[in-house]
């Protein structure tokens, strides 16, 4: 692969040089090469708020599957869904009113996606069926070297960037659970994360292994067309009430949006917005429950008791079973509509034994006993290591796999030690615990497109968080997290499957506290390399862009309070 790299690789003097003014008014921002991984829901928003809001820049996404969508292309297995509410899991930016369900199928997202990409033309930026196998940092061009692969014709590619920003999504790499012989099953071996399409479930003998976000949405939905059902509770779990439940159907289900409730959003924005934000409002509320000791945290446990004990048919085997005794939160609440209920139907069972291996015809017990399966459905989740799928090798030849190997530890979610020019989406401890992700992403846009502006008109070559941040930062979220659910002893994502691992996923605070982190760029936690000698080489020529033909040189006298915060 060829690309035009006129002024890209050389910006500004040699460090070594002697000094000279550059010939450039303050504020021109040099030609940034980017290169995106992912076209998911932070690709698409990345790339449109780049044409909007940045100049003088080249994009490139690379995206390991057939299309756009990440996650909501991926996922397709029986009863995917979101369990954030639909008009919450969208773009600020880009409002749809015509959403079919409180809560939306996969199919729906990703149609949402797919169509934000065609109207915005975002396609012109991605490449599709290629994926990221290496990435190595070069500290004298300052650039990022990349080799990629076409998954089609098995083709390496090479590629480069100034700025490389990973956005392959938080749960995404996902695994088998490790169980002996798992692979010698002769049966329908099956991951929920890697769903065959068109795949016949109907009146077949199947075993369901996992209580998370997918095995409660999965249960409930074939329970009612297989032969029989057999599902392994290994971990109790919270099943609670839907997110935002007060704005959902009767006991927090699901519901149809009727076409005049749709007509009321397209008519009425305004309106619209104040839905939103209603809705909004209670998701933010959530986090008040997470603090251990709290008011919240006492009020859901005894609901969440009552309402778990009633749809499981106070059943005492299936109370035991599920009933956790850690506090909620510790894991995700998983919303599961139907899911209780389904358990008690008659053609399912609930195994709490451990699984002691799997042979050719089924799954073996640790009493001995053997269940012969005709499908074995595996929805264990994923590596929530942090690791990067792909071979990063940043500053001194240091890996990320390796820094990030007891404990993967960021600059607010963002970024890494020893690791130029290189951002994160959803990366560890990112405020992911109680509402949408798509506000994150927002963020985290908008974060990183300031950063970038300033790397393009600073004469800066390269940029790279300082250890002793990130290592005060890790302090606080340590010592933060002992209030919390999250820290109580439970086997959970976020904690990477551990039972009293440190918490490496969620943000410490609420997701209005990191928004309001993000509003801020601390500069300072930031070490810096140039182009030049002088770090006040930018300044240039004496002139600024301000004063460019057409510019108001006098906008100060009319915006008197133009630059003062409010915090």
């Amino acid at each position: 692969m060829t690309h035009d790299t006129t002024d890209l690789h050389t910006n500004g003097a040699a460090s070594s040089a002697p000094y000279s003014i550059k010939e450039e008014t303050l504020g021109t921002p040099r030609k940034l090469r980017v290169i995106m991984i992912g076209a998911g829901a932070s690709g698409l928003n990345l790339a449109r708020h780049m044409e909007l809001h940045m100049q003088n820049y080249q994009l490139q996404l690379y995206e390991k599957n057939k299309d756009i969508g990440g996650t909501w292309f991926e996922n397709r297995y029986p009863g995917c869904a979101c369990d954030i509410p639909s008009h919450n899991y969208q773009y600020s930016w880009e409002p749809n009113p015509e959403w079919s369900t409180f809560y939306s199928q996969a199919g729906e997202i990703f149609k949402y996606f797919k169509n934000i990409a065609i109207k915005y033309d975002l396609y012109k930026y991605i490449r599709l069926d290629h994926l990221v196998t290496g990435a190595v940092w070069d500290e004298e061009k300052g650039i990022w070297n990349l080799k990629i692969t076409n998954n089609t014709t098995r083709e390496i590619v090479c590629d480069w960037a100034h700025i490389l920003i990973n956005g392959c999504g938080v749960l995404n790499n996902w695994k088998w659970p490790d169980i002996p012989g798992l692979h010698s099953f002769k049966g329908d071996l099956i991951h929920s994360a890697a769903w065959p399409e068109d795949y016949d479930y109907n009146k077949k003998n199947v075993a369901v292994l996992g209580c998370g976000s997918s095995g409660v949405q999965i249960v409930p939905t074939i329970q009612p067309k297989v032969k029989s059902l057999t599902t392994f509770i290994r971990t109790p779990t919270w099943i609670t009430a839907g997110f935002a439940q007060s704005h959902a159907g009767p006991g927090g289900a699901n519901f149809e949006f009727t076409e005049e409730q749709k007509k009321t959003f397209r008519e009425n924005p305004e309106k619209y917005l104040e839905y939103r934000r209603a809705i909004e409002g209670e998701l933010n509320k959530r986090f008040r429950f997470v603090i251990v000791d709290s008011k919240e945290q006492a009020e859901a446990r005894e609901y969440s008791i009552r309402d778990m004990t009633t749809k499981l048919g106070n059943d005492p085997r299936l109370v035991k079973a599920l009933l956790p005794n850690f506090a909620v939160g510790c894991r995700r609440p998983t919303p599961g509509n139907g899911y209780l209920e389904s358990l008690t139907k008659e053609n399912v069972r609930v195994v709490t034994d451990n699984i002691s291996k799997v042979v050719p015809e089924g799954i073996v017990l640790s009493t001995g006993e053997v269940l012969k399966v005709d499908s074995f459905i595996c929805a264990t989740g994923f590596d929530m290591s942090f690791a990067p799928r792909f071979d990063l090798v940043g500053r001194d030849g240091k890996r990320l796999t390796e820094q990030w190997k007891e404990k993967p530890t960021a600059y607010l979610s963002l970024a890494a030690a020893n690791f130029p020019n290189y951002f994160m989406f959803l990366g560890p401890n990112a405020p992911i615990g109680h509402g949408s992700v798509l506000p994150i992403v927002e963020h985290s846009t908008k974060y990183m497109i300031n950063f970038m502006k300033k790397i393009q008109s600073q004469c800066i070559k390269a940029v790279t968080p300082k250890p002793e941040a990130i290592r005060e930062y890790d302090i606080h979220i340590t010592e933060f997290m002992k209030r919390t659910a999250w820290a109580t002893p439970c086997r959970s994502w976020f904690k990477n499957g551990k039972i009293d691992g440190p918490v490496i996923a969620v943000h410490p605070g609420s997701r209005v506290h990191w928004f309001h982190l993000m509003d801020d760029i601390r500069y300072e936690d930031w070490e810096y390399t140039y182009f030049s000698n002088n770090r006040f080489q930018y300044l240039g020529n004496g002139f600024s862009i301000r004063e460019d033909p057409g510019k108001d040189t006098t906008d100060y006298l009319a915006l008197p309070d133009k630059g003062y915060r409010d915090y």
